[in-house]
């Protein structure tokens, strides 16, 4: 594909879903992400799109909200991780709230065998994930339907949610900066996830690489009442999203990266989950440390981290410091 081909694929699917990773632009057009993100580049360029953390979002400043059959083709492999290891935090008896979203849908799929769960949603999608499952109990707001994204919001909605009271609210959105904390590009889904937080002791945002950094028009969660977040790798390339992962965690938000704790930790086949169990965040969740800019290793090359010190070698640098002191004596 010529480079001219390529660049008008990018800019069709940004201008049809509104926010694109690189990884899915590298995988739909078939070429590398350092050739994606080189095209990026061009196009932001010209004006066409603005590049983010990432990936590459409509330009001026916002993104708007995609519908769903555009989000539920984006990032599937990261929302899948994320949903495993959320569903490890949630304990058997709990009631919590599910927000809407493709994510806490893929959250929802694996809530079905938790017994004796009791979960408040106002989305169709997470509803319909838990409708067979008969150990969980699933109660739906009132409101209006919203189409786009299948949400049930308006005064019905926040008007049923009050007096409510759950251990802890599971949110998505649209994007998510330590600055403003989350946020969604529509007011009616807005206020409902507003109303939500407020009947939660907890918050739990779940939200892949690509949206942090992006900011959106209507803030939902401000930062000081996120509790945890759950989160993806960032590439090894995105020094931003590790920067914005290193500002939340500065503002006191826990966060848990899917698929740092090794092979099977992410819901998949492996020595830690053999039978690729429903569930296994639950045996394995550990937060692990935020990932912080990468520094350049003297000799390597770019965008390696520098390498932690191997164990062992510290005691043996204090036999060789004594033993120089001996010698100075």
């Amino acid at each position: 594909m010529f480079a001219a081909e390529r660049r008008q694929l990018i800019l069709e699917m940004v201008r049809a879903n509104g926010a694109v990773s690189l990884r899915e632009l590298a995988r739909v057009v078939q070429t590398s992400e350092v050739t994606v993100r080189r095209d990026v580049r061009a196009l932001e360029a010209e004006g066409l799109l603005d590049r983010r953390h990432g990936g590459a979002v409509l330009p001026g400043g916002f993104t708007r909200e995609s519908g769903f059959p555009q989000k539920s083709h984006l990032a599937t492999a990261e929302k899948t991780a994320i949903a495993d290891l959320a569903a490890g935090m949630v304990e058997e008896g709990e009631a919590i709230v599910v927000g809407a979203g493709t994510t806490t849908q893929e959250l929802a799929r694996r809530l079905a065998r938790v017994p004796g769960l009791t979960v408040v949603t106002n989305s169709l999608l997470v509803a319909q994930a838990l409708a067979h499952a008969n150990r969980v109990e699933v109660v739906m707001t009132g409101g209006t339907l919203r189409g786009s994204n299948y949400a049930l919001v308006g005064s019905g909605a926040e008007q049923s949610l009050q007096g409510l009271r759950v251990s802890r609210a599971f949110l998505s959105g649209s994007g998510l900066t330590a600055e403003r904390g989350l946020s969604t590009s529509n007011m009616l889904s807005a206020s409902v996830d507003r109303a939500l937080v407020q009947a939660a002791a907890e918050v739990v945002v779940l939200a892949d690489h690509t949206k942090l950094g992006t900011d959106t028009m209507f803030q939902t969660v401000p930062t000081e009442l996120i509790t945890r977040l759950v989160t993806d790798e960032p590439p090894a390339h995105d020094d931003r999203a590790a920067t914005e992962l290193q500002a939340l965690a500065d503002q006191g938000v826990q966060i848990a990266v899917a698929g740092a704790s090794g092979p099977g930790a992410g819901g998949s086949p492996g020595p830690g989950n053999p039978g690729g169990e429903a569930n296994p965040a639950r045996r394995q969740r550990q937060d692990v440390p935020v990932p912080g800019p990468r520094r350049q290793v003297p000799g390597a090359g770019p965008g390696l981290r520098s390498a932690p010190p191997v164990l062992g070698e510290q005691p043996a640098a204090q036999e060789r410091a004594r033993v120089a002191d001996l010698r100075r004596r």
